[in-house]
């Protein structure tokens, strides 16, 4: 899409992403303590909380991974699919980030002509290359392979994305509490319907 590619979408893109993703992470931990739910411990859970904060990760892979930025939308629509199919493993601080690393590297792959191989990605998220292979076929299999994200999807995420992005305030100045977002389908896409689900349950 056009409008991605416009100077200053993607400082905005990657900062409403990753202020979606902080409020998705703290609220899973805060009801992980406070409930007696249990959820799962994946290849994607580190033992300790990374020190780099979303935001910077996420500007780190923009700037290293050369992906396109339609990467980023399809990502978000990897990492929503995958939190559907996966009830048990909702998105926390201790796995954001390596599934982030992850939607990127495999939407690279998908959507990209040319791409970096595993290693490259691997140093980028600051993990071992076997580590990254692990991640991506445990990803991959977590998706059910569903890979293919249809026109009338992306237009749907992204304008979705782009509606938030157009309300999002300096983020310093704006203290947000955690809520549901917008999740579409490819059924509900095409019907332009929305429905409301929690991005990680």
């Amino acid at each position: 899409m056009a409008e991605l590619e416009s100077p200053g979408v993607m400082p905005k893109l990657i900062a409403f992403l990753s202020s979606l993703l902080e409020r998705v992470a703290e609220s899973n931990d805060q009801s992980r303590r406070v409930t007696t739910q249990s959820q799962s411990v994946s290849v994607f859970h580190g033992l300790s909380r990374p020190t780099i904060t979303i935001h910077s990760y996420l500007e780190r892979i923009f700037k290293y991974a050369n992906c396109s930025p339609s990467c980023f939308v399809v990502a978000y629509v990897y990492l929503d699919r995958f939190t559907q199919r996966q009830l048990s493993l909702p998105i926390n601080s201790f796995n954001v980030h390596r599934l982030l690393i992850t939607s990127v590297m495999v939407s690279a792959k998908f959507l990209d002509d040319l791409y970096y191989n595993n290693a490259y990605y691997a140093k980028v998220g600051g993990i071992s290359t076997k580590e990254m292979n692990l991640l991506e076929l445990d990803f991959l299999f977590g998706l059910g392979f569903d890979l293919n994200v249809k026109p009338n999807t992306f237009r749907a995420y992204f304008s979705y994305l782009q509606k938030e992005m157009t309300l999002v305030q300096p983020l310093s100045l704006v203290v947000v509490p955690p809520r549901s977002v917008i999740t579409f389908n490819d059924e509900e896409a095409s019907h332009q319907k929305q429905q409301q689900h929690q991005l990680a349950v």
